[in-house]
């Protein structure tokens, strides 16, 4: 309940008809702000409030894996359309079919992150089937587990050219819509690679590094036509990518324990005492999103449980 006191001070008297029409002003006011805030946000049967993402129109990348994947259904529950974008067509229109099934709306693409036309190809569909889009989630990436001595130009130029080309190619190609929309939010995956990365692959460390630059540059560069980056970096996320830990794993949505001992490790280091799902990341990804997040650009928010403390 909201309780508006209007008082008087010392002999002056505040006549009634002011009165009335100051409480009318201010509860005007309110149901002003009301109405703004429904716009975004609903109440769920336990009484707790719920971001909406109604109008937003997102392109998410590795869609068809486990933390793409996660984006993507919270998303279209949320309210948002989604442009399903993975390398695997058949990943893509699952997840695609899956959102649309549960009431949501998705249409599936076929993309190879480091191929602009294919990135103009996705944004073009999205746009066409749901109108200008106004958030692009990269998520797509590749490592291969080796030593600095053993890291081949090949390893390399797969690593560094998914993720990190990847993501600004998929900048260019989506900022025009955006701005044909008249804002938008760029979310690009970084890693605790980001803050400290390790002698294994350094190929997934300079990328992931490169990803903080990345995104500070975008930042700076669309911040005056409501465009804003934001770097989001998990810690250790429980996916079959993490659980199999072979040289190449794909995230793909088979979950299995390979590797006991790597999950255990993994675990260990972080110190919150679990590892990360991809509901955990999706949901700092909807923030980020959301009016709640509109002040913060080129910031990089770790999901890590501490890991990378």
């Amino acid at each position: 309940m909201l309780k508006i006191e209007i008082g008087t001070s010392g002999r002056e008297a505040v006549p009634t008809g002011a009165r009335e029409a100051t409480v009318a002003a201010v509860l005007g006011e309110v149901d002003a702000v009301r109405v703004q805030s429904s716009s975004r946000r609903s109440r769920s049967r336990g009484g707790t409030k719920v971001m909406r993402l109604d109008g937003e129109v997102a392109v998410i990348t590795g869609a068809g894996g486990a933390i793409g994947g996660a984006q993507a259904r919270l998303l279209a529950s949320s309210g948002a359309a989604i442009g399903i974008a993975d390398v695997d067509l058949a990943k893509a229109e699952a997840m695609a079919h899956g959102i649309t099934r549960a009431g949501g709306r998705a249409i599936a693409s076929e993309l190879d992150v480091r191929d602009l036309d294919q990135w103009q190809r996705t944004i073009a569909a999205t746009e066409a089937a749901f109108g200008p889009v106004t958030v692009l989630a990269n998520n797509a990436g590749a490592n291969v587990r080796t030593t600095f001595d053993d890291q081949t130009e090949a390893m390399w130029d797969l690593i560094v050219d998914t993720i990190l080309k990847g993501s600004f190619l998929g900048i260019k190609a989506a900022v025009p819509s955006m701005r044909r929309a008249g804002h938008g939010v760029i979310i690009n995956l970084g890693s605790i690679a980001s803050v400290r990365p390790g002698a294994m692959s350094p190929g997934y460390g300079a990328a992931k590094m490169g990803l903080v630059g990345l995104t500070r540059s975008a930042a700076l560069s669309y911040a005056t036509e409501n465009i804003r980056c934001v770097l989001v970096s998990p810690g250790h996320v429980d996916t079959p990518f993490l659980r199999a830990d072979t040289q190449y794993s794909p995230n793909d949505a088979t979950t299995s324990l390979d590797n006991p001992e790597n999950y255990r490790m993994r675990l260990a280091a972080t110190p919150m005492g679990r590892l990360m799902s991809p509901e955990d990341i999706a949901r700092t990804v909807r923030f980020v999103i959301s009016p709640d997040a509109a002040a913060i650009t080129g910031s990089m928010i770790t999901v890590d449980g501490g890991a990378a403390m």
